[in-house]
């Protein structure tokens, strides 16, 4: 049974600062990961990977290998398993089948696996690893994204690939303002610092995993439709995982390790290396956007075009929709956006945070503070004057938009009034400084989930819910939410999560993950609370009450539900070096109630730094004659460190409350990077008087284009 879960009537925990329950277990090593987890009998397993682009496996030459210290099999599309492939998943797509190894000789991409190593330990199998030889009949590949691809074509993804009303070039012609600009994001990458990791074992007919996912139900399913399994005889845990981002779905340890472990009897475990995830888990896009903005005199929208390009696979079709924000953001009498794709040969790009959202919002948010400079309008006033007061696209109510009052507090805040709008003036010895800013928005999207609540004899409660912990702070989140709902101190909770056998339910992704469990969670600790004696005595054999929320999601009225931000940035430009440097950030951010301020605001910074990373520093490049990546390590992929993030980043939130919503929680992981990177490069702008179209904005990109000393 599923109930709406109330707010307490009591005061309760929900909205105070608490720290991670599991806190000291993860600083003092207590908790286990992925890779941490002993196994009697453990084999390891070490994928080798393709040195070719494109073309076809000849031949796996694995007798000397095979006669190596320790080695016990190698896997490969000769010997291999097969597997099912053609079917949709829970997440409404096939699967990618950069996950369905060694099913065929074809290499579609470079680091396309190939075969896997299984030995004794780490060491004897990436030893093997390196010295299996692989022969290969090469073939011409392409990889080069453009704007002028012939072969690219408008797709769907999970939204619709093209929206369109009114006559766009009409109300362009008319408009006495005029932005038409192209802007670029590079190809950039998740970098969580755990690998991904799987090891499976069997028994009897039923396959064990322990990975580090994001999507325990989701993996269980997909393990289970591609080896043929009922559903029951598949189990995936997932206790701890050291970040995600998008990235740990259905990748190739599960299912190589599954395979293994099937043909050896024992566990088996697969890691990858930092260098391998470059190549097989996924990346972001790069993207190619073009905005064409028309405006009245005073700033109001007249058009509003922005077309997003990027590449997937020859494999796979995956589109990174930049477009979509438009969608949500600025209505015009002519509004069109449309998400392209085109085909390389390179790897499957995959969900990464904010996926659209983030590079989507770089070029909407530029153009929009290009258009202000034309205009004469203040870029906070060029915004709240074309504040949309229904969906742009869907014409459905918005469950409150509240991004008004984010830009409000924010410049307050910021002190905004102050700033001087002529780019290149203020100076600060050999820097010139500058502000600029951004809007924020990402779904406030929520799953089907199910959880189970018992009173124990002992007068504690135990949650138990298949959720993915990904560093968020979910556990601390739900331990809060059932304290809540039973009207007990958080000390009487105990969470348990991390296991497919605990029920289906919803994915730590798209911000939906404490939205969609807290629902679950709230809704059986209601009904828990009701059944219990008359003083809250328990009786000595406990209860236990399991909820469903399909139904009531479904019940949900049809309304544009959003979490919304306004990002400020200040940054110093040094014009003899090219050095950007951030002084100061702040997010202000309407995003529903409020869980755990302090692992809220960890989530919020944490998506502004990524921002100012994915600005100034972010960038994978791909060597157009091997088709592979320039340095895929952390050495050649350069992320934002301390020394790049100032002290003064500061994660702030208004009162966004819908009387219409039975939660009332909203997403708070991705939105937080949303027009970060374009308040940045607003305030490059503002500094230097130079508009940077494309990111990252790299000191020799910033030298090449010159200033007002050049």
């Amino acid at each position: 049974m599923t109930v709406a879960p109330q707010r307490p009537a009591v005061p309760g925990q929900v909205g105070t600062a608490h720290t991670r329950v599991e806190g000291r277990d993860k600083v003092t090593g207590a908790a286990r990961y992925g890779g941490d987890i002993p196994f009697a009998g453990l084999a390891h397993g070490m994928l080798v990977l393709s040195t070719v682009t494109r073309g076809r496996i000849r031949s796996v030459d694995t007798g000397a290998v095979l006669a190596m210290p320790g080695v016990l099999t190698v896997l490969h599309h000769g010997n291999a398993p097969r597997l099912t492939s053609d079917y949709v998943g829970m997440l409404g797509v096939p699967p990618d089948p950069t996950a369905v190894v060694f099913q065929h000789d074809r290499v579609p991409h470079a680091g396309w696996p190939v075969a896997l190593v299984v030995a004794e330990t780490p060491e004897q199998a990436r030893a093997a690893a390196d010295a299996l030889t692989v022969r290969y009949e090469e073939e011409p590949h392409d990889v080069a994204l453009s704007a002028d691809r012939p072969d690219a074509y408008a797709a769907d993804g999970h939204m619709p690939g093209t929206t369109e009303k009114g006559d766009l070039e009409a109300e362009l012609a008319a408009s006495t303002h005029v932005v038409d600009a192209e802007y670029t994001t590079p190809e950039e990458h998740h970098a969580m610092m755990e690998p991904h990791v799987a090891t499976a074992w069997w028994d009897g007919g039923r396959l064990d995993v322990v990975d580090s996912d994001q999507g325990i139900t989701w993996v269980a399913d997909e393990l289970a439709r591609m080896f043929s399994l009922d559903a029951s005889a598949v189990r995936v845990r997932s206790e701890h995982v050291g970040g995600g981002f998008g990235s740990k779905g259905v990748r190739p340890p599960q299912v190589a390790a599954a395979m293994a472990a099937a043909e050896l009897g024992r566990p088996v475990r697969v890691s990858l290396t930092r260098r391998q995830m470059f190549s097989v888990t996924g990346y972001r896009s790069p993207t190619v956007q073009r905005v064409r903005l028309g405006a009245e005199p005073d700033g109001r929208l007249r058009a509003l075009e922005h077309t997003s390009l990027n590449q997937t696979s020859t494999v796979y079709e995956f589109v990174e929709p930049g477009a979509g924000v438009a969608r949500t953001m600025y209505d015009a009498v002519a509004h069109r956006t449309e998400n392209r794709v085109v085909r390389l040969d390179v790897p499957s790009p995959t969900w990464m945070r904010a996926p659209g959202e983030a590079p989507g919002s770089f070029a909407l948010e530029c153009a929009l503070d290009e258009l202000a400079e034309k205009c004469g309008v203040d870029p906070i006033e060029l915004r709240l004057r074309n504040e949309p007061e229904t969906g742009p696209v869907s014409g459905l109510p918005f469950a409150g938009r509240n991004v008004a009052a984010c830009f409000r507090e924010g410049a307050r805040r910021f002190g905004w009034d102050a700033r001087d709008p002529r780019p290149g003036v203020r100076r600060d010895g050999r820097w010139l400084v500058g502000t600029g800013t951004a809007a924020a928005s990402f779904p406030a999207g929520t799953l089907p989930s199910t959880a189970a609540v018992t009173a124990e004899p002992d007068g504690t409660f135990t949650v138990r819910i298949s959720a993915s912990d990904i560093g968020t702070g979910a556990r601390t989140a739900l331990t809060l939410i059932a304290a809540d709902a039973l009207r007990v101190p958080s000390e009487r909770i105990d969470v348990r999560l991390g296991d497919s056998d605990f029920g289906p339910s919803g994915i730590a992704a798209g911000s939906m993950g404490t939205r969609s469990w807290g629902w679950a969670v709230a809704a059986a600790a209601e009904e828990l609370r009701e059944r219990l004696v008359p003083g809250g005595e328990l009786p000595p054999e406990g209860i236990t009450v399991r909820s469903d929320t399909t139904a009531a999601i479904a019940a949900l009225a049809a309304k544009e539900r959003h979490t919304w931000g306004a990002q400020f940035a200040e940054v110093a430009v040094d014009v003899t070096t090219g050095e950007v440097r951030v002084r100061r950030m702040l997010g202000v951010f309407a995003a529903g109630r409020i869980v755990n301020p302090l692992t809220a605001r960890n989530q919020l910074v944490g998506g502004m730094t990524w921002g100012i990373s994915m600005a100034l520093h972010e960038e994978a490049v791909r060597d157009p004659a091997s088709g592979a990546l320039y340095g895929a390590d952390l050495a050649g992929y350069h992320v934002a460190t301390h020394a790049d993030v100032p002290p003064e980043v500061e994660a702030v939130w208004v009162d966004d409350h819908d009387p219409d919503d039975p939660v009332g929680i909203k997403g708070i992981g991705e939105v937080g990077i949303v027009g970060a990177a374009a308040a940045v490069a607003n305030a490059v702008w503002h500094a230097t008087g130079v508009r940077h179209r494309g990111l990252p904005i790299r000191p020799d990109r910033v030298l090449r284009a010159g200033g007002p000393d050049a």
